[in-house]
């Protein structure tokens, strides 16, 4: 099998086996765990950084019209990871699923707004049906699912942000991390000395996952740039739905999270959108495939 193929997976079994180990930290301040995130990240990729001797090569890709656009994406990701490690941490980790269903088709329509990408006729089906999901779940429960909609619309603006970003995977993560590093440090800083901080003052077990946060972090992260490079976006884009499944079948059937009807039936209105997504890709990719041998 292609060793992208195994990279990918590997990124997206863990994004969703990882799921767990937020939930065994759910004790724990969400900002605080944010904190740990990035600041362990940052290390972990600055020392990567540092042994592979790509020092000279980061510092000289930056100017201020880098720093801008990834302080954007800086900014997103962090409300990515506060909004993901709070919901797990509170018992909405099927509604994070919804959020990385929805995920996909949300970047497609930001392609249309913002870079005047065209959608064929058939495409503009599922995004209608997510969205008829999503306002069926707002009308039975009497709110939006927010913790969904956050997730999916931080991520897509992030992924829309990281298309006109110029570095690559390990030196713009760096830089985004370390952009969020002072703000992460004062506030560990400030809860260690408000008598909150949970490091240092916690079972080793705990501890240790916290400084292992990096490492969890930036594990599927690199896997998946890996795998971005050696494999097509259209294999991506079918793999990335074993994330969602997970994190899906964590919250049902070790957590025991309620999964009622509305739920149900929300939910399968978003799972129909996403699988003719996929079915329509696939047709018109056969189609152009068998053009181009009979040409």
């Amino acid at each position: 099998m292609n060793k992208g193929i195994w990279y990918a997976l590997g990124a997206y079994v863990f994004w969703g086996l990882f799921t767990v180990y937020w939930k065994y930290l759910a004790g724990i301040q969400a900002l605080q765990l944010l904190g740990h995130r990035v600041f362990w990240s940052f290390l972990l990729l600055f020392g990567i950084i540092l042994i592979t001797r790509r020092g000279k090569e980061f510092r000289a890709a930056l100017n201020l019209r880098v720093l801008l656009i990834y302080s954007v994406a800086a900014v997103l990701i962090a409300i990515n990871w506060l909004t993901y490690v709070w919901a797990v941490g509170v018992g909405s980790i099927i509604e994070t699923s919804l959020g990385y269903f929805i995920n996909p088709l949300l970047s497609v329509l930001l392609g249309v707004i913002f870079l005047r990408e065209r959608l064929r006729p058939l495409q503009w089906l599922p995004i209608g049906l997510a969205a008829a999901g999503v306002l069926y779940l707002t009308f039975a429960y009497g709110s939006l699912p927010w913790v969904a909609l956050t997730l999916a619309f931080s991520f897509g603006f992030y992924g829309l942000v990281k298309k006109t970003a110029p570095l690559g995977a390990l030196h713009g993560l760096t830089l985004e991390t370390g952009i969020l590093f002072l703000p992460a440090l004062g506030f560990l800083l400030y809860s260690e000395f408000s008598g909150n901080g949970a490091f240092l003052h916690s079972p080793t077990i705990i501890e240790l996952m916290l400084v292992g946060a990096g490492l969890v972090t930036v594990l599927p992260l690199l896997m998946f740039a890996s795998a971005a490079q050696r494999i097509p976006l259209t294999m991506i884009g079918v793999l990335q739905y074993i994330n969602p499944t997970m994190q899906f079948l964590v919250g049902v059937l070790i957590f025991k999270e309620p999964f009622d009807l509305h739920r149900l039936i929300g939910f399968g209105i978003v799972w129909v959108a996403l699988i003719l997504f996929g079915l329509e890709g696939f047709l018109v990719q056969r189609r152009s495939r068998f053009i181009s041998l009979r040409s």
